[in-house]
């Protein structure tokens, strides 16, 4: 993400500084890195030693975005370095924090019923946050990201997971099988409108702050629609056979079945009216051109 966000930061003007392992270059290559100071810091066992917050602290930033926050208590441990050292606290959170979709498209507000470890810290990082905020103690805001995707990624595909034999076989007219009907849905993101979210809530600090927003595409897609789409896309037909679960599940690798219940089983579609509205959010990609950037980079990785 940090391939995306930094210029964009850059050229609203602010001074950056990224935090990292220093590990690997950007996925984008952008002559704003050059303005950009690079800090290396280990998170993991810098919390582990207690330390973590207090250099974070100690760079003296105006805002903090959070993009690798995972735990409650990881978010606890850099809150109480930061509290009444920053202006705006920005957390990367998931569309997941919602568990399965009930009322769609879903907003902010409705009740929050998340499941496995990942939905369940990030929804509990969440609630911290606005408490926190809603008291005046610290300047929070929550930005949930959906399906990430663009140059960079290999987009999650129309059953759910993430092999890209999905794609060829529908791109060589082969049959492509999905899980019940084909119905349940997926909300991407390419990672720019990400990145364009987090600038957005920054220059709307005095609305975003003790808010949380959703940061998706327009719609979501279901299985069969984007399976249908992808053939198109190269002139094919989408030759689509429909499994029941039980069926389905036993056609694929464990790990990509885990992959697709917990994608089906949250079947997102998440509403985008309420960061249009206090943030200008403003996405340039639907889901559907998101991913086909994404996969014609991926495309063009596999000819060289």
């Amino acid at each position: 993400m940090g391939s995306y966000l930094v210029p964009r930061l850059v050229e609203s003007g602010h001074e950056v500084l990224q935090v990292s392992r220093q590990q690997r270059s950007p996925y984008q290559p952008h002559g704003a890195w050059k303005q950009v100071r690079q800090v290396s810091i280990d998170r993991t066992p810098a919390e582990e030693a207690g330390t973590f917050g207090d250099q974070i602290a100690a760079l003296q930033p105006d805002a903090v975005i959070d993009m690798i926050c995972f735990t409650l208590a990881s978010a606890r441990h850099l809150v109480a370095a930061l509290r009444g050292q920053i202006r705006h606290f920005l957390h990367c959170g998931t569309i997941w924090v919602h568990g399965p979709s009930s009322l769609v498209p879903t907003t902010e507000s409705q009740p929050r019923h998340p499941f496995g470890d990942y939905g369940i810290q990030k929804a509990a990082i969440e609630a911290y946050l606005l408490e926190e905020a809603q008291r005046g103690h610290f300047p929070a805001t929550n930005l949930h990201p959906g399906h990430i995707v663009g140059p960079g990624w290999v987009p999650l595909n129309p059953a759910g997971h993430f092999n890209p034999q999905v794609f060829v076989d529908l791109a060589n007219g082969e049959e492509v099988a999905l899980p019940n009907l084909g119905m349940e849905t997926l909300h991407h993101v390419h990672a720019d409108d990400v990145a364009h979210a987090f600038t957005q809530a920054l220059a709307h600090w005095s609305s975003a702050i003790g808010e949380s927003y959703h940061v998706v595409s327009p719609a979501a897609v279901t299985l069969r629609g984007y399976a249908e789409a992808v053939a198109g896309w190269f002139g094919r037909p989408a030759r689509l056979r429909y499994l029941p679960w039980d069926v389905w599940r036993q056609s694929v690798r464990p790990e990509e079945a885990q992959a697709t219940w917990d994608h089906i089983a949250h079947s997102p579609h998440c509403s985008i009216d309420k960061a249009r509205r206090q943030i200008a959010y403003s996405p340039r990609y639907s889901s559907l051109q998101a991913v086909r950037e994404s996969l014609d980079w991926w495309l063009a990785a596999q000819q060289r």
